[in-house]
């Protein structure tokens, strides 16, 4: 008998995972463990479901340190049962074998059948690659530096987290990857956001526009009027010497699919110790209807941890639904929307420090209380 599509299953079963699981916590399984398959750590999680409705957890390998520079390998590891088990892990991408090679900050995004890989080589090369069979095999990458980074940039980071394509208007179709790099402005390293994207589905790929000074690694959605909401690491604090825009996250609109941006705004429901965070949206419900936004990152202003998911149903202006996901040391994360309804969030996480494990957690969107509610 013919196997049913892996997206007619988890539909079936929807219902019944959805009614389990809002009456429990959240469903969590470590999915990569540092120490084991012959890494030091694992960081920096990058999570993307395939047309095919396979999860894809992606991160960089770190061979012989917790370090972001060294032997750094590019792995994945896949899912086909929305992330009760994983199979085993694949090396996506190395050079050199133990030499102290920097690969890293997956940034998947999907464009139809194809999945498309952006990443780095010692946080100054660009590459991408992509697969037509799940994941499970990788293109030789492709070197697009000149392309996308300017020759006066210096360190240079894809994501990390994930990509988009654009749904509406002028731009539908559009690539859009969110990045990061420094830049020397009066004897200082600065860093800035931007995208950089592609119009004819990876063919050719060009660099994108740059956000205000201060803002860092990055994660994009495009909202219901077609205009893009990137939301950003905020480094006014630290570099930029301004206490009063510190600890929360930065946000800005483009209007252009990304080409140019707006002014600088701050979030200060979105605290932040300065890190990471992940930002995406769900389909919405209608043509018209605003689509529901989440974001997770460890909310705390002190140190990386009570990595919290945010819901908010105004396109970011506000979030009053949350959920704690891991009370202790957290760090990087990556939200995903799931072929049953509920919701994927592949984060670093601890008891210890947040660079023990990472983590995979499935809840419906019902496990986000409103305030009064919790």
């Amino acid at each position: 008998m013919k196997a049913k599509p892996i997206h007619l299953l988890f539909a079936a079963v929807a219902p019944l995972l959805a009614a389990e699981a809002s009456a429990a916590d959240p469903f969590e399984t470590t999915v990569f463990t540092s120490g084991e398959g012959g890494y030091h750590t694992y960081r920096i999680p990058a999570l993307l479901v395939s047309p095919k409705g396979t999860l894809l957890a992606f991160c960089e390998g770190r061979k012989t340190g917790r370090g972001d520079h060294g032997d750094l390998d590019l792995v994945l590891r896949r899912s086909r049962d929305g992330g009760d088990t994983w199979q085993p892990m694949q090396l996506v991408y190395e050079e050199g074998g133990d030499a102290k090679i920097t690969i890293g900050n997956p940034c998947p995004v999907v464009d139809g059948r194809r999945i498309w890989l952006p990443f780095c080589r010692d946080n100054d090369d660009v590459f991408i690659t992509y697969s037509d069979d799940d994941g499970q095999t990788w293109a030789a990458p492709r070197e697009i530096t000149g392309d996308v980074k300017r020759p006066d940039w210096g360190w240079y980071a894809t994501g990390p987290g994930v990509g988009i394509q654009l749904q509406r208007g002028p731009h539908k179709g559009r690539l859009v990857i969110p990045c990061d790099h420094r830049r020397r402005i009066d004897g200082q390293d600065v860093t800035h956001s931007h995208v950089f994207f592609s119009d004819d589905h990876g063919a050719t790929w060009q660099l994108g526009g740059t956000v205000a000074p201060h803002t860092n690694e990055c994660q994009l959605v495009e909202l219901a009027d077609g205009s893009l909401l990137i939301n950003m690491r905020n480094y006014w604090g630290r570099e930029g010497g301004d206490a009063s825009r510190d600890k929360m996250r930065a946000v800005a609109l483009s209007r252009d699919g990304g080409e140019t941006w707006q002014e600088l705004r701050f979030d200060e429901t979105l605290i932040e110790p300065i890190c990471q965070a992940s930002l995406v949206s769900l389909p919405p419900a209608s043509e018209n209807a605003k689509p529901l936004l989440l974001f997770s990152n460890p909310s705390s202003k002190t140190t990386r941890h009570r990595l919290t998911v945010r819901r908010s149903s105004d396109e970011g202006r506000t979030w009053p639904r949350s959920g704690l996901l891991h009370a202790g040391p957290a760090a990087y994360s990556s939200l995903a929307a799931l072929p049953d309804g509920s919701i994927g969030c592949l984060y670093e996480g601890g008891e210890k420090d947040a660079y023990e494990r990472l983590i995979f957690a499935r809840f419906p969107l019902e496990w986000l209380k409103d305030a009064e509610q919790r």
